[in-house]
């Protein structure tokens, strides 16, 4: 892949810092903190992040048993948060190498749609289920998914970035 003119040559990722951070954002999503509808989804955005950065080693199988534990957890329709993380995960995957040559504030705009489509998904199944309308606070949510792309760009990539090496006869 032809890299843009001033854009870093990363590291090759950790295995475990990818799985660490997804088991990280779960215990996220797992804290009693009166889960409201707006509140943004962290295990979904660092799903979708490694999905587009890493579709290789993270896919949507690993986004279905992440969804499934999420299910559990919330004692949800089991596979409501499994479909819509699958959903979102394979169209990440779909569109991961467009997304890689916008800039990240362009990125978070690409990927609003996505966040917003995940919610829907996981909103009709909960009504088909005759779970009620949680109101529409949860518009709300993927605006905030999208918002925090851009941090979890920056903490995220940051293992991976390159120390400045002041050695000026080595090409990388």
């Amino acid at each position: 892949m032809i890299m843009r003119p001033g854009k870093l040559l990363l590291l090759p990722a950790s295995p475990w810092f990818i799985w660490g951070s997804l088991v990280v954002s779960l215990l996220v999503n797992m804290l009693p903190l009166g889960r409201t509808p707006w509140m943004p989804d962290l295990l979904a955005l660092v799903l979708v992040f490694w999905n587009v950065h890493q579709p290789l080693r993270i896919g949507i199988a690993t986004a279905f048993a992440f969804g499934l534990a999420m299910d559990v957890h919330q004692t949800a329709l089991l596979g409501q948060h499994a479909l819509a993380y699958t959903a979102l995960s394979y169209f990440a995957i779909t569109i991961h190498r467009r997304l890689l040559w916008f800039t990240v504030p362009s990125q978070a705009v690409q990927v609003l749609p996505l966040f917003a489509a995940a919610h829907a998904i996981s909103l009709a199944i909960r009504l088909s289920a005759d779970g009620g309308f949680p109101g529409w606070s949860l518009l709300l949510a993927p605006v905030l998914e999208a918002a925090l792309w851009p941090v979890a760009t920056i903490v995220l990539l940051a293992p991976q970035r390159r120390a400045p090496d002041p050695d000026n006869t080595r090409p990388l």
